[in-house]
């Protein structure tokens, strides 16, 4: 089981989002030509079925779907892909395999490029008509297989369609016989259209889009439109969105009315609109759960409202005359515009009456705009739009009222979608536990984007200063990554064709598209950045404390705190008159989120405006009045007697109070002696003391927070004389810590080792040697505390961090690190290397084991550079040999970690790390210039460099035993690579008796060392079966009752002597048969361990020793005599080896028998009678 390396994240991680930036548009050409024209090439070849077939496929989708984003990339080579597969279509004596195939590779064209790109390289002369008629009449509607054929050809018989002759030309003598008559071209289209139009599958949108070409040719739509439309209408009265036949109909007549009312002339639907409408009204469609069904609804709404609408455009409109950017910004540095006036007489604007049907149209949109769904949504807005270009201009401004009335808090957020205000930009109403509002905002930039495209410079010029900070601030302060970059594309668009924004060219090339996709660079970086133009300063820090200090999300007012801590530096004086006090006003507010948020707030601010007054040597009082340091002062205590510490929303509390009081400490407010100091120092103490009471995904935040706030509070105001503690306050904590290390829960042993940790130098003063024997104690793993492994981990952290405080100082063992103390130290680091404590969460041991090799980086690094000779040579040789095995080992991220330590003291030159074994061929091994470039979480990238170490003697145990456990570990490329890496170095010294030798010595060390050790040796064992089955050990095989032989056969009966756990027996039985290799004396004693399992109690051993005898025999022909191989062959495999053990003894001795071992004998059970 995978684990994560801090078991409680420190709060809500950033959204994985922020962390990847989307390169958008890098493919410049259509780059597989030549294989595309290959795979199309070999179609005939693997049409047959089968896996050619579907690989061919595959791999076609995986190019086509390259090009996803960029598909006009594959205009220049449509033609001669269309042109290779139509070739395969209408060759007669292609099979309909072949065919089908062909039209798969056709969809897949279409469904990157979209189907009216491609349609018109259909072939659609006359010549085209009848041959495409009939393949379309030959396909069978209800073959889910071929969908995508019938899909292509509805889509190539409307293009043909289009011919500009009438098809009753085409038609010939319909009387065919006497009494028969054929059915004329027209009426075959018609039918075909119409059967397709209520299949399931997405024949149903070709079909639409065949009927809007086909009912409005001249010479059809005389005849015909009106019977079309008639049972369309029809069939959707009758039909209901209840039930999915119903929804299926219903969705092909609406389609198809759609295309119609979209493709055919105005003055030919016009009669039919008004009965379309009433049939519509009559469907009840916004009441249906379907979206498409809604989303069409509206398509079709849209398209009868601008049927009933004359086709022109609005005098009133604005009229925009320069559209290049290059010239537009050039008439405006001349302060000219091409903008014509616009001049509006009442016989232009009102000559023509307004149908009747146009407000009930109206009106659905407007209902559309309040759909639940986006598409709906989005559909009903581009509907609004348009008639709103054709209406009168007293109309136009009718419709638009009633969209702006939207804008009520009344209405829901999904009514907002559509509205173009700036209050959308910032809206984010809370729901519950959250918010709604990223599609109002995301809306809104797109509407600032379109008014760029829609007024001149002096239309908007008024607005130009409410609109770019709205912008500015949702591009950098919008919690969604989409809403950040469509207001950096509107701001980007605006400062492109309106030229007015301020600084905005400057603002752009640092938030463009990609700087804005991460959220913390946002808030913390271009924030300061931007804040450093006036215009955008006060707007940006009001925006932070109106409505992100209180935002639902943790982690947005978190980085809004420290938004503000960077941007009270470029606005110092409004940030103390103006912004601290409305922030200490908000701290006692009823809402959990806003007390959260302004704590920190106000932390922050008090934090920059500290840094200030330091740079000028000033105090910070000299930037705060008195009433704001005594609101600062009084935070705790009001929070305090009010209860505020307590239940869930006391976490928050506790953590924003520690973040204030490392914040004040720092700013050294002039608190020294106060009783408040004593109220900070309980709160730490009693949330160290309470860890396990609180959550544990906000556990690990809160720790840090308590445990950064003791160090800067110890630090400021324990100080008595510098450098020297207050004996009374020393001996306090010191004692009250040590005692809490011994506490029965855990966390808060690892709450308290930590502060022991963060203590300053001058308290640990006269007092080392005591804490640090407290934390090796904790450190130590005892049967009643083994499962605290987050406790050893933290204790391990405590020691590094105090080792780094007080330094290296020779004869000082109470002071410093020196040579009386750092062997202890050492200890208790490198025994925790060894720490494998497993639980329901995993391997937990890891965590220890990551925080030891850290600490002994540390320690090491920190002793070579001042005083290197107290790093001993044996003490680095088993640091090294420690990493380098943790390096070789399963888990990848860790593996990863060791590798960096590794190679970190390694390369360490400042002064080398003294008696690092091997040096000179591990710097050949493990080059300078690799570093960056090996992935160690990679087993592709790691394994064969780790092995590498196998060939040095000191390394070679430790670097065995870390690839034995990731051998026979459970992740498929781990065991892969390493087997792979292992294979390879022992194919390497094969030629080396003395190297193999050595192995095989090493191997078995190991195998002696662990033995009973089920973490080691049931991997041991797979490793075994792996080497032997290979043949790694072959050179053995030519010795009777070689040594190593000898000795793994023993060790493997005791491995496996009275276990039950079957893992282990099925790898020993398999070890037990790869031994029968070796002549002599131990194949004989193999066999009679295999014969000895063959009647074990679990029938599963029994039955997978038989089988694996068996393959054993075959693979080995000179184990057994040619004489009674067969006999024995035949015993293995008839035998039912899970039957009784009675009846199977009797077939097990037979074998010994043949195999020449002796028969095992029953031992009596003790005591039995």
């Amino acid at each position: 089981m995978a684990l994560s390396d801090e078991p409680a994240a420190g709060g809500p991680e950033e959204e994985a989002e922020d962390e990847t930036l989307a390169f958008g548009a890098a493919l410049e050409a259509f780059g597989e030509s030549a294989e595309t024209r290959a795979l199309l090439g070999r179609l005939r070849e693997v049409h047959g079925g089968g896996a050619e077939r579907e690989v061919a496929l595959e791999r076609f989708r995986v190019i086509m779907d390259k090009y996803q984003e960029q598909p006009h990339l594959l205009d220049p080579h449509l033609e001669w892909m269309m042109n290779l597969l139509l070739d395969i279509v209408q060759d007669q004596t292609s099979p309909a395999s072949l065919v089908h195939l062909a039209f798969k590779f056709l969809y897949i064209i279409t469904k990157v490029r979209g189907y009216k790109t491609f349609l018109r390289l259909f072939p659609h002369e006359v010549a085209d008509v009848e041959p495409v008629l009939d393949l379309v009449t030959n396909q069978n509607p209800k073959d889910h297989e071929t969908w995508e054929t019938r899909y292509m050809l509805l889509l190539w018989l409307s293009v043909t369609c289009l011919i500009p002759f009438d098809f009753s030309r085409l038609d010939g003598n319909l009387l065919t016989q006497p009494g028969q008559t054929r059915m004329s071209i027209m009426d075959r289209i018609l039918q075909i259209a119409e059967s397709y139009l209520i299949v399931s599958d997405k024949a149903r949108d070709a079909a639409a889009v065949l009927v809007s070409r086909f009912i409005t040719r001249p010479d059809v739509k005389q005849s015909k439109m009106a019977e079309f439309l008639d049972w369309s209408l029809c069939n959707l009265a009758r039909s209901s969105f209840q039930t999915m036949q119903g929804v299926i109909i219903m969705d092909g007549m609406l389609q198809a009315l759609a295309q119609i009312f979209k493709h055919g002339k105005r003055e030919d639907c016009l009669p039919y609109a008004a009965t379309v409408l009433r049939c519509l009204d009559g469907c009840r469609l916004p009441e249906s759960n379907q979206t498409l069904l809604r989303k069409l609804g509206v398509k079709l709404v849209q398209r009868l409202g601008l049927t009933f609408l004359k086709p022109k455009v609005a005098a009133w409109r604005y009229q925009r005359g320069c559209r290049s950017l290059a010239a537009n910004l050039q008439l405006l540095t001349q302060g000219q515009s091409e903008q014509k006036p616009l001049i509006l007489t009442e016989d232009d604007d009102e000559d023509d009456d307004v149908p009747e049907g146009v407000e009930r149209v109206i009106e659905q949109l407007l209902v559309g705009l309040k759909d639940k769904d986006t598409v709906v949504r989005w559909s009903a807005a581009k509907g609004i739009g348009r008639m709103a270009g054709r209406l009168p201009r007293a109309l136009a401004d009718d419709v638009v009222g009633s969209v702006l009335d939207c804008f009520s808090f009344q209405e829901t957020d999904k009514a907002w979608h559509v509205t173009v205000i700036l209050k959308a930009l910032t809206y984010d109403e809370k729901r519950g536990a959250c918010s709604v509002g990223t599609n109002v905002r995301d809306a809104a930039c797109y509407v600032c984007w379109a008014f760029a495209r829609a007024y001149e410079p002096q239309e908007l010029k008024p607005f130009v200063t409410a609109i770019s900070s709205a912008l500015v601030i949702a591009a950098v302060f919008d919690r969604d990554i989409n809403c950040r970059r469509a207001a950096s594309a509107a701001f980007q668009e605006n400062v492109g064709r309106q030229g007015t924004f301020p600084h905005g060219i400057d603002i752009l090339t640092t938030a463009d598209y990609f700087a804005v996709g991460n959220r913390s660079n946002c808030f913390l970086v271009i924030s300061v950045f931007i804040a450093g133009f006036p215009e955008y300063t006060q707007p940006m820090i009001d925006h932070l404390v109106t409505l992100k200090i209180n935002h639902w999300d943790g982690v947005i007012r978190e980085l809004a705190a420290k938004a503000l801590h960077n941007l009270a530096q470029q606005a110092p004086e409004f940030s103390a008159t103006q912004v601290l006090p409305r922030l200490l006003s908000m701290t006692l507010s009823p809402d959990l989120h806003t007390r959260h948020g302004s704590i920190l707030a106000c932390a922050e601010v008090a934090y920059a405006l500290y840094k200030l007054a330091a740079r000028e040597n000033r105090p910070v009082t000299d930037h705060l009045d008195e009433q704001a340091v005594q609101g600062l002062k009084q935070i705790h205590q009001q929070l305090y007697d009010r209860q505020l510490y307590r239940g869930l929303g006391g976490q928050l509390m506790r953590q924003a109070v520690c973040v204030l009081i490392e914040k004040l400490s720092l700013s050294k407010m002039p608190f020294r002696g106060d009783i408040v100091i004593d109220g900070w120092q309980w709160l730490i103490n009693d949330t160290l003391r309470h860890l396990h009471l609180i959550s544990s995904h906000s556990r690990q935040q809160i720790k840090d927070a308590a445990v950064s706030a003791l160090a800067a509070l110890c630090s400021e105001y324990y100080v008595k004389e510098p450098g020297e503690a207050d004996p009374a306050i020393q001996e306090e904590l010191i004692t009250q810590y040590l005692a809490e290390l011994w506490n029965p829960e855990e966390m808060t042993r690892c709450g308290f080792s930590l502060a022991l940790g963060a203590l300053p130098g001058f308290l640990l003063k006269g007092r080392l040697q005591q804490v640090l024997t407290g934390l090796r104690a904790v450190t130590h793993t005892s049967p009643k505390d083994v499962s605290f492994a987050e406790s050893r981990r933290d204790g391990l952290k405590a020691i590094a961090r105090i080792c780094q405080t007080v330094g290296v100082k020779a004869g000082a063992p109470d002071e410093a690190v020196c040579r009386e103390n750092v062997s202890q130290i050492y200890c208790a680091l490198l025994s925790c290397m060894d720490d494998y404590t497993t639980d329901s969460r995993g391997d937990v041991g890891a965590w220890v084991r990551k925080a030891a090799m850290t600490s002994l980086m540390d320690l090491t690094l920190l002793l070579a550079r001042s005083q290197p000779e107290l790093i001993e040579a044996h003490i680095c040789e088993r640091i090294m040999c420690c990493v380098a095995q943790q390096a070789s080992e399963k888990i990848d991220r860790f593996r990863a970690h060791a590798a960096s330590v590794f190679l970190t003291l390694l390369h360490f030159d400042s002064p080398p790390i003294p008696h690092v074994p091997h040096r000179g061929e591990l710097e050949k091994l493990f080059p300078r210039s690799d570093v960056a470039s090996v992935n160690w979480n990679a087993p592709s990238q790691a394994f064969p460099r780790i092995t590498q170490l196998l060939g040095l003697p000191t390394y070679r145990y430790h670097v065995l035993l870390g690839l034995v456990v990731s051998l026979g570990g459970l992740t498929e490329s781990t065991i892969r690579h390493s087997t792979q890496s292992l294979f390879e170095y022992m194919k390497g010294i094969q030629s080396d008796p003395q190297a193999l030798g050595s192995f095989s010595g090493t191997l078995l060390q190991i195998f002696e060392d662990n033995l009973l050790n089920e973490r080691v040796s049931v991997p041991l064992l797979k490793t075994l079966d792996h080497v032997l089955t290979h043949g790694c050990f072959d050179i053995f095989t030519t010795e009777e009752d070689h040594p190593f032989a000898v000795k793994l056969l023993a060790l493997c009966k005791k491995e496996i002597k009275n276990s039950k756990d079957v893992q282990k027996l099925l790898s020993g039985i398999a070890v037990f048969c790869g031994m029968v290799q070796f002549p002599g004396d131990v194949r004989r004693k193999a066999l009679l361990q295999l014969c000895l399992l063959l009647c074990h109690r679990f029938p599963l051993i029994r039955k997978t020793t038989a089988s694996q005898v068996y393959e054993t025999l075959l693979t080995y022909s000179d184990i057994v005599g040619a004489d009674v191989l067969d006999e024995v062959v035949t015993v293995l495999s008839d035998t039912a080896w899970d039957a009784e053990l009675a009846v199977v003894r009797k077939q097990r001795n037979r074998l010994c028998d043949l195999l020449g071992v002796p028969r095992p004998q029953l031992v009596p059970q003790p005591g039995a009678c």
